[in-house]
């Protein structure tokens, strides 16, 4: 289903909310000023009659004439009378004005002629002075000196609008230009996208992004480095087992029959061994880049199930395996991954120590980290060589045993998997290698 345009587009959001604003605020304001104009309007208004009265109060003697303007210029939007104490009306400025007399001075509304009268009544000197105005007049004066107040107002609302429209289009053109970057990549284009001249909101994103391209292009690089090694490395083992079936068929007689196949079942023994470590290796990396979630784990009962794991292959030579020390401490990771990591060790160590000789393993832990070591007596490894055996499929040149050069380097992917450091040197006790893997402390 299609999503709608006004909750799917930021710059369509924004657009209606502000755009909505500022309608709703230039009508409150247009509302508020002809409210307040006309309200002032009938201030000055009264104002203006009252000073009107004012000027009047002077002018004419209590027995003057009745009198007024002539019919031909009778104007009823302000008429003003004069009556006196005992209700004589001695002047008025418009014949039939029909205003009554007022006993009630000051301002009063009064309903005449069909209409209203706004009526201003004073007394003075024994005369009682009227100023009235039509109401109709002055609404009419009033509503067009509030429409002409609010004019600015309806004008420049449109031009606010235009304003803010060009103003959001600009501000998101750096997502637009992010996202046709990214639209028109092909699918193997892992490079950077462009952080030039993005807003300060968005340059995180695009940063994350990426890491996350960089993330997903060094995958990519170890997974092509993987096949690439897997393949070379299978060959040899393949072109064994054939030459082994070959031999097995030309055996003239049941006994090199017999070893012919005891060299077949090792051959298909080491090649099972190192598919198997392969995929070992090839899931843990993946496990370093989904990110797998990290558990406790007691490094003590790893070191035990480990032990259990290889004491079969360390009796079949006589060697003395077992753990010497183990502190409590525990350690954030996953427990699998970490008897991997262990059991490795172990098969390594028990591999190449000799006959009856001695494999020892120790957890310590320390205010900062917690280190798991494994010695062995046998020949150790030469220093120049002790960074390059952690590669894959790198064997030693002085190995003694068979193996797919795969065990330490699985070693180091579970150790970067649970942020540990992994370090080879001579045993101080036992006189071959030591291996020590140094996890940081849990929070």
């Amino acid at each position: 289903m299609r999503r709608n345009s006004l909750t799917g587009s930021l710059r369509a959001r924004l657009l209606w909310f502000l755009l909505a604003a500022i309608v709703l605020a230039a009508g409150a304001q247009a509302l508020v000023a002809y409210r307040t104009v006309l309200a002032e309007a009938d201030d000055i208004f009264d104002y203006h009659m009252q000073q009107m009265a004012l000027s009047l109060r002077a002018g004419l003697p209590p027995s003057a004439a009745v009198g007024g303007i002539g019919t031909g210029e009778q104007n009823f939007d302000f008429v003003v009378q004069v009556w006196t104490a005992d209700g004589v009306r001695i002047f008025e400025s418009a014949e039939e004005a029909a205003l009554p007399q007022l006993a009630v001075l000051g301002f009063a509304d009064v309903h005449a002629r069909g209409t209203t009268y706004r009526v201003f009544s004073m007394q003075t000197r024994g005369l009682v002075i009227q100023v009235a105005q039509d109401m109709a007049a002055r609404r009419h004066m009033a509503g067009t000196l509030a429409l002409r107040t609010i004019a600015p107002v309806a004008l420049m609302a449109p031009l606010l609008m235009l304003v803010v429209w060009w103003v959001v289009s600009r501000s998101l053109a750096p997502v637009a230009r992010v996202r046709k970057q990214v639209a028109s990549r092909q699918a193997d284009d892992l490079s950077p996208v462009s952080e030039e001249n993005l807003p300060e909101e968005v340059r995180p994103l695009v940063q994350e992004l990426n890491l996350l391209f960089d993330r997903v292009r060094h995958a990519f690089d170890a997974q092509r480095h993987f096949v690439a090694d897997a393949a070379h490395e299978l060959r040899s083992p393949l072109a064994a087992l054939k030459l082994q079936v070959q031999g097995l068929q030309r055996a003239p007689d049941d006994a090199s029959r017999d070893i012919a196949v005891g060299r077949l079942v090792a051959g298909i023994d080491r090649a099972t061994r190192l598919v198997e470590q392969m995929l070992a290796l090839a899931r843990h990396e993946a496990s370093m880049a989904a990110g797998a979630t990290p558990e406790p784990v007691d490094l003590s009962e790893v070191a035990r199930l480990a032990v259990s794991d290889a004491v079969a292959a360390a009796q079949a030579r006589g060697i003395d395996i077992g753990i010497t020390h183990a502190d409590a401490a525990i350690v954030s990771g996953q427990s699998e991954a970490l008897r991997m990591l262990l059991r490795n060790l172990l098969e390594n160590a028990v591999k190449y120590t000799p006959v009856e000789g001695r494999v020892d393993i120790a957890i310590d832990k320390r205010d900062d980290a917690v280190e798991l070591s494994v010695d062995d007596s046998g020949p150790g490894l030469p220093e120049a060589e002790r960074e390059r055996v952690l590669d894959r499929f790198y064997r030693s040149g002085e190995t003694q045993a068979p193996g797919s050069g795969l065990g330490l380097a699985i070693v180091k992917s579970i150790a970067d998997l649970h942020g540990a450091t992994l370090a080879l040197d001579a045993s101080p006790s036992l006189g071959g290698l030591r291996v020590r893997v140094r996890f940081p402390a849990r929070a």
